[in-house]
């Protein structure tokens, strides 16, 4: 066997990053955009001991399974792994990847898991985008998204997943900066202007935020943008970010208005939330109240709990389980967000929510190590953590134990990473009670899980 063989194969598993996986000559080849019952033709790409990658270079016999993506681009695009697949089976294949997940790394044989949430129409769902702005070969500026592990940007302003507005918010951006030349970001280079735009969608108050990220302090002509992005329905902020540095990360650390508001609005079930451009809000609005109202019926709370939310962002869970608890603690590491924490408790007027700005792994412990006047150490009825993908720290999960709540509610996006933290919850004196999958994030094979712990011994 050699680089660039060609062979046909059958599709027999698809792997945790929707590629397909199949045999030949006794070893395992992992195939991009192949699925499960597929006869391809590939050609090797790289070769290790027992295993290889193969490119897809023509289906001979189509999976049952496939469906016709509505997207040109969805082999091209990084974004979406798994839209070539019917979306009765998406859901199969999360549902089993987060089992095995569970099985594999957790070490657990029995999984109480519940019926995967996903979508009437699995499409259009993202209340966000970012889209990042070059030029072409040809000298032509072109938004869309990047390539698959690449930073190559393949042109699309009409992303499947997201809203119709985006199309017309570019439209305006690109046709504005082809009539003033103002220039597009070069990353090899570092030079040009405008690098990516950004652009929130509140589905429940239609109002919409355009963010531009520029490698400077200001556009020329700014007023003649404002004026035709004012124009769309339901435009409310419009702002610049300066980024300068020479990296990947998106927004930069300065953002001016330029028209309206600095944020917009938007909820989540009968939480109002403040939203500006820099804050961590879900991207599916949908699927977060299914989650969220998940999440509080694990919580199982009774207006009595003292509840602690690790994570907790902009305050979207902690407000929620304000609703139902005495007291909700949150505790964040980025101190914008704790302060549109603040600020949604406020706007909803939540007084039993108090948030901290802390790497949550210090807050927590500290704040059980120390006493009151009664000699009582900090307590909590129920723990919520919504890490993100690295999961909980190993100091934090100890003083999880330590303080041993009646339940603690895991809200997950990386299922092997909270196969490894429940592994030591359970090896801690509790037991694994219910878990359900959320499809948040439809087309492609990331997901989010809710997952209740209880004390082992009530």
């Amino acid at each position: 066997m050699e680089k660039n063989t060609e062979f046909v194969m059958k599709i027999e598993d698809m792997g945790t990053a929707g590629e397909g996986i199949g045999k030949h000559e006794g070893m395992t080849f992992f195939v991009k955009d192949a699925l499960i019952g597929d006869v391809a033709r590939v050609r090797v790409t790289k070769l290790k001991k027992t295993y290889g990658y193969a490119r897809l270079m023509e289906i001979l016999e189509p999976s049952p399974d496939r469906a016709e993506p509505p997207c040109a681009f969805h082999r091209q695009c990084g974004g979406c792994q798994i839209q070539a697949l019917s979306y009765e089976k998406q859901l199969e294949f999360k549902q089993r990847k987060v089992e095995g997940n569970l099985r594999r790394i957790g070490g657990f044989s029995e999984i109480p898991m519940e019926p995967i949430a996903g979508m009437e129409y699995p499409f259009h769902y993202r209340n966000k985008a970012q889209f990042p702005i070059g030029t072409d070969a040809d000298g032509h500026i072109i938004a869309g998204f990047y390539a698959g592990r690449t930073h190559r940007i393949i042109p699309n302003r009409d992303c499947a997943l997201g809203v119709p507005q985006n199309r017309q918010i570019l439209d305006i951006v690109i046709g504005y900066m082809e009539r003033y030349h103002v220039t597009a970001y070069d990353e090899m280079s570092g030079q040009g202007l405008v690098r990516h735009v950004l652009i929130r969608y509140g589905f429940r108050t239609g109002e919409l935020m355009v963010c531009l990220i520029v490698n400077g302090s200001r556009l020329s002509h700014e007023d003649v943008l404002v004026k035709e992005l004012c124009v769309l329905p339901g435009m409310t902020s419009i702002s610049l970010n300066s980024n300068r540095e020479k990296n990947n990360v998106i927004l930069g650390k300065e953002t001016r208005l330029l028209w309206g508001q600095p944020y917009i609005t938007d909820y989540i079930g009968d939480v109002k939330y403040q939203i500006s451009p820099v804050s961590f809000y879900q991207v599916n609005p949908v699927q977060t109240e299914v989650m969220y109202k998940t999440a509080l019926e694990y919580a199982d709370l009774h207006g009595t709990e003292t509840v602690w939310d690790l994570y907790c962002g902009i305050g979207t869970i902690s407000l929620f389980l304000a609703q139902k608890a005495k007291q909700v603690y949150g505790v964040e590491i980025v101190a914008q967000a704790i302060e549109d924490a603040r600020r949604n408790a406020a706007l909803n007027g939540i007084e039993n929510a108090e948030f901290f700005v802390g790497k949550a792994e210090e807050v927590l412990p500290e704040f059980y190590e120390k006493e009151d006047r009664a000699g009582r150490k900090a307590y909590a009825d129920v723990i919520v953590v919504d890490p993100p993908r690295k999961g909980c720290d190993a100091r934090l999960l100890e003083t999880i134990l330590a303080m041993a709540p009646k339940r603690v509610v895991y809200v997950s996006c990386d299922s092997a990473t909270l196969a490894r933290d429940l592994k030591v919850l359970c090896g801690g004196g509790y037991r694994l009670a219910r878990v359900k999958v959320v499809d948040n994030f439809c087309q492609t094979v990331h997901t989010e899980c809710v997952v209740l712990v209880v004390r082992a011994v009530e």
